[in-house]
């Protein structure tokens, strides 16, 4: 068997169909025991150990290193920076796609953020290298480090996210808000955000020649491929990577990311196998981040409380060297219905890493302005928060006009307020208290995310002893992926799951896509669902033209595959076994490939979106402003389910996210240095199970017949995308006070408060 292949199935499987079991997860047990194998785990014969020098300054250049001394050291092996380090065949400054963004490779000894790799010290031992890298003691000639959101001069960027317009307006704002019986304005300010998966980025690498091998955790094996090929001059196929599982990647393992490369640089210069992680705090830089908004938000509503216009305006941060906007206002375009929308945006340039995918990217911080804006306007109107939303229900997609594929948006407030009992909530703030004298506020947020699909390939064969084989080069980062995947792999084969061997995370196999953008299970799975139907198609064609099978002459009426038999369409009762038909026609096994890919002619005819609605309790202390989420429940929508137990995982992630983005999470910036003053688990604040305690995911059934043929959209990020929206309003109907700055901490209550 492969190295990359699972083959067991919970005891509990039942036999039919396996779509739609919530089976527990096939590399479970691997990963309980310690057995599953993170890319830190590897350590081939003879590997150094490789760790990087990073500036402690965000602008400026590297005046002197004190190299002489790091070699010095017991140990160490070799010193890399930019006077020596290895030729690559690609300027890292170089993009050729919106998907590629400048890396820091030593290219020379400018510094463009805190944290930025400025050196690599590879020794005999992590400590050695460790220690080494110390000995460097860096000195800087340093400019002023910009890192606010007020630092430099804004200006439109030419586009926000991937190649979205910067502004979009439908109908007449301004008509729209001088007609309007009610108005509000607000502006709303969210922090950055750092990525900090459980598995920090690391790289296990070497060279044979020309033929590189790593082990590194991501979420785009073909693109990794791709990129590394083209900055050392390879062909992809030179390349092997293996990322069989991932310790969490939330947008930041998408792209191969300088660190990694540098590893490989290392292992070039060193001639041997080299092991380079990432220390937390290296997190706080060069891979990526969520950069800081200030959003403004104007509505306007009639006297019967239907908006008449919404205007959302965004400003962000970006890098002084790279390009990525965080499309925060494009939030505004899909939930609620009104004659006119805009949205816009404009950024800075400030002296930090560049800011890239982060879970959610744009309706995460978006959505929590937004959502805090509709309550805004509720209470203007004098309206229930949840009425006031179903009174602006979208039936289309406003900002298009385009019908939805599907939306049970109202099935998810029915069922999502009836849990949690929102019909005794009491329409005015602070009348509410618990037994212990907290104040009580309940708040409603709606979630929404795009049905995206990428391209992706699968490889299926069916074996002459009844088995099946299922290649795809997909990636688990956590969400299950190995599970759901294997069961639509299982579906597609017409064979129970345990008689399917399922290979992947290795980029020799066919590439599954990108996981990102919630798309993965939808990419990949209809990738594999394809491959499935060929190589079924196949089989049936053998069959169906040997006089000797009973299913001779059934190509018109076709045939059905189920528990490793073809069946008549047309007579069940005249079948045959997969392996009948292969051992009579000479083969050992039988091949098919499948591709998934979105439908441009549906695309451009529906709007696709999952929808959500969260509900939330929280709970203040009147005289100290201390908040404690008591309850959260989320009711969503998102087509067909694969495994339920791993989709209720994911939407209550995402709603933990949510909770951490309206009451805990935000990078500190010190604004002389430029250095982030919280770059560790410590003091940069995430929930622990303290702090959500009773967290519940409804799934609301439906069926979209338009997204793609199995009717599968994403869950890995609409959960966040609503939470954080229904907590702060939550906070607001404990307190009376809006706090527009999140997260929402005490001191930011208080202050409003006063």
């Amino acid at each position: 068997m492969p190295e990359f292949a699972l083959t067991q199935a919970p005891a509990h499987v039942r036999h039919g169909s396996n779509i739609g079991q919530p089976l527990t997860r096939r590399e479970g047990v691997l990963k309980v025991t310690g057995a599953a194998r993170y890319a830190a785990d590897n350590h081939p014969p003879g590997m150094l150990y490789a760790v990087m020098a990073v500036s402690s300054i965000a602008r400026g250049r590297v005046a002197f290193l004190d190299v002489a001394a790091a070699k010095a050291h017991p140990g160490v092996v070799e010193v890399m920076t930019p006077a020596n380090r290895p030729a690559l065949a690609q300027d890292p400054d170089a993009k050729t796609n919106p998907f590629m963004f400048r890396l820091d490779l030593l290219q020379n000894d400018r510094v463009r953020y805190a944290n930025q790799p400025i050196a690599v010290v590879t020794a005999e031992t992590l400590e050695a290298a460790t220690e080494g890298a110390a000995l460097l003691s860096p000195r800087y000639e340093t400019d002023p480090a910009r890192v606010e959101l007020d630092s430099t001069e804004s200006f439109v960027p030419p586009g926000v996210g991937v190649g979205n317009p910067a502004e979009i307006h439908r109908g007449d704002v301004e008509a729209g808000l001088a007609a309007a019986s009610k108005q509000i304005e607000a502006t709303y300010e969210t922090a950055p955000q750092y990525h900090n998966p459980m598995e920090p980025h690391a790289i296990v690498a070497a060279w044979d020649g020309d033929t590189l091998s790593i082990d590194t955790p991501s979420q785009g094996l073909a693109m990794a491929q791709g990129r590394l090929a083209g900055l050392f001059g390879i062909s992809p196929e030179k390349i092997h990577i293996r990322s069989p599982f991932l310790g969490g990647g939330f947008g930041c393992k998408g792209l191969i990311a300088g660190p990694q490369v540098l590893g490989i640089m290392a292992a070039r210069m060193a001639g041997k196998p080299v092991k380079l992680v990432l220390r937390r705090e290296e997190m706080f830089g060069p891979v990526g981040h969520r950069a800081p908004t200030r959003q403004t938000l104007r509505m306007g509503a009639d006297s019967d409380g239907k908006l008449t216009a919404i205007d959302h305006h965004a400003k962000t941060t970006s890098s002084t060297f790279d390009d990525f906007f965080e499309p925060a206002a494009d939030a505004s375009h899909t939930l609620y219905a009104s004659p006119a929308i805009a949205t816009s945006h404009e950024a800075v340039r400030v002296d930090t890493g560049t800011p890239l995918f982060m879970r959610a990217p744009g309706e995460a911080t978006g959505s929590i302005a937004l959502e805090s804006a509709i309550d805004e306007m509720a209470q203007a109107c004098g309206m229930d928060p949840l009425t006031f939303r179903l009174k602006n229900y979208a039936e289309v997609e406003p900002i298009s006009g385009k019908p939805f594929s599907s939306k049970a948006l109202r099935d998810c407030y029915t069922q999502g307020a009836e849990r949690f009992g929102w019909q005794r909530r009491p329409l005015a703030p602070r009348q509410m208290r618990d037994r212990d004298g907290l104040l009580v506020g309940w708040g409603v947020g709606t979630a929404t995310f795009p049905a995206l699909m990428f391209e992706g390939h699968a490889k299926a064969a069916l074996r002459r002893d009844g088995s099946g084989v299922m290649e795809i080069g997909a990636h688990d980062m956590g969400q299950g992926a190995w599970t759901a995947l294997a069961q639509i792999a299982a579906d597609g084969l017409g064979l129970d799951i345990e008689e399917v061997e399922f290979r992947s995370g290795t980029s020799d196999l066919p590439d599954a896509g990108i996981a990102g953008g919630s798309a993965h299970t939808a990419t990949a799975g209809m990738a594999i669902h394809n491959a499935g139907a060929d190589v079924i198609a196949r089989l049936a064609d053998l069959a169906t033209n040997d006089d000797r099978s009973p299913l001779f002459g059934a190509g018109n009426a076709g045939v059905v595959a189920r528990g490793g038999r073809l069946f008549r369409r047309d007579d069940e009762s005249r079948s045959e076994s997969y392996a009948d038909i292969l051992g009579r026609a000479g083969l050992a096994e039988i091949e098919g490939q499948g591709t998934g890919a979105a439908n441009p002619a549906a695309q451009s005819t529906y709007a696709m979106h999952a929808h959500g609605a969260v509900f939330a309790e929280v709970k203040v202390d009147p005289d100290l402003g201390q908040m404690r989420v008591g309850r959260v429940v989320g009711a969503f929508a998102a087509g067909r389910i694969i495994n339920p137990r791993m989709v209720r995982s994911q939407l209550c992630g995402g709603m933990i996210w949510g909770v951490s983005f309206a009451l805990h999470e935000r990078a500190v910036m010190d604004q002389r240095s430029g250095r982030p003053m919280n770059p560790n688990l410590a003091e940069y604040h995430i929930p622990v199970n303290a702090d959500v305690p009773s967290l519940e995911a409804i799934l609301v059934e439906e069926r979209d017949p338009y997204v793609n043929a199995l009717g599968i959209k994403g869950v890995g990020e609409i959960g966040i995308t609503g939470t954080a929206g229904a907590v702060a309003n939550a906070v607001w109907h404990a307190t009376g006070v809006r706090v527009r700055e999140f997260p929402i901490t005490l001191d930011r209550l208080i202050e409003a408060q006063s």
